[in-house]
């Protein structure tokens, strides 16, 4: 197998309207709510910048200046805390001004995920490409993106992350069938702990009946592209909701010969995974996050105690 082009960009779609946390985000993108003491968005940023993907493009919309507010300097913020002699807050400030060189580019239409991502085109180009999701946080103890990096190297085939859900649950994620993996086919391999096996992906499904559904495996929000995904998206009709379905586009994939840019492989991950999505899981995330702090966990947990007890 010829040698692959490197990783380096990364896309991270982020035009979505947030309607599940209305009327908080009426006026403040959804990416923006804090995890503790940091947006949810520069989690997903400090990932790519971890994996190595210092070129990252952002999908914005209507209402989402402030995320390029977020990593942009702020001179007069940094003047007044270097003035005070707050070394930590200015640290932390300057740090996600830092983290990786960001674009962004409008999505005009709200017409899907597979077209937010198609947007991404003439900024990738011909290369290899990371997708982030923002509501899927991945701990940094977990290096899943970096594993599957690795897979898509040793390959040559775009990689999907996995995650093994209760089977009532699979209707609420895109669902894979999967198989074992070809015998010619080598991959790298991970730290027990994080991820375990990876697998050929036969058929994708976006969000079946649990009756329907061909295992457990549920797409979760990161995955390694070949920039053949560009010319799939292109002919992918609408689908599930009246949008355009990244799902659809790598069902399409594996249609395609791998020498010519198609077949999917999927990571399937049992790491520790975050879930900003909905309501009740972000303030899971939010506790479970700030319990992991040292200078919070020891008094959250005493307060936890005390309140679980009298509830």
């Amino acid at each position: 197998m010829t040698e692959q082009a490197a990783v380096r960009k990364a896309v991270i779609p982020a035009a979505g309207l947030g309607t599940r946390f209305l009327p908080a985000t009426k006026a403040m993108p959804k990416e923006m709510l804090p995890v503790v003491d940091k947006p949810a968005i520069q989690y997903v940023v400090e990932e790519a910048a971890e994996a190595g993907l210092a070129d990252v493009l952002m999908i914005t919309g209507r209402n989402k200046r402030p995320l390029e507010d977020l990593f942009d300097r702020n001179y007069e913020l940094e003047d007044v805390l270097r003035a005070k002699g707050d070394d930590a807050r200015l640290a932390a400030v300057e740090y996600s001004t830092d983290l990786a060189n960001l674009h962004y580019v409008r999505q005009g239409d709200p017409k899907g995920l597979g077209h937010a991502v198609l947007c991404a085109k003439d900024h990738v180009g011909d290369n290899p490409f990371a997708v982030l999701l923002g509501d899927d946080l991945i701990d940094a103890r977990d290096p899943l993106l970096q594993r599957m990096i690795a897979v898509y190297q040793a390959t040559g085939r775009s990689v999907i992350a996995l995650l093994a859900v209760p089977p009532e649950q699979i209707k609420l994620y895109g669902c894979a069938a999967v198989q074992e993996l070809p015998a010619e086919l080598t991959v790298p391999g991970g730290a027990a702990d994080s991820v375990a096996e990876v697998v050929q992906v036969t058929g994708l499904v976006e969000k079946p009946e649990p009756a329907d559904a061909p295992s457990n495996f549920a797409l979760i929000g990161r995955y390694v592209l070949t920039p053949k995904v560009f010319e799939v998206l292109e002919r992918t009709e609408p689908g599930r909701g009246g949008e355009i379905q990244l799902t659809d586009a790598l069902a399409g994939l594996m249609d395609i010969d791998p020498d010519e840019g198609g077949g999917v492989l999927g990571v399937v991950f049992r790491g520790r995974r975050y879930d900003t999505g909905d309501r009740l899981d972000y303030l899971k995330t939010v506790v479970t996050l700030a319990v992991e702090r040292d200078d919070l966990s020891g008094p959250l947990l005493l307060w936890l105690k005390d309140f679980v007890a009298e509830h």
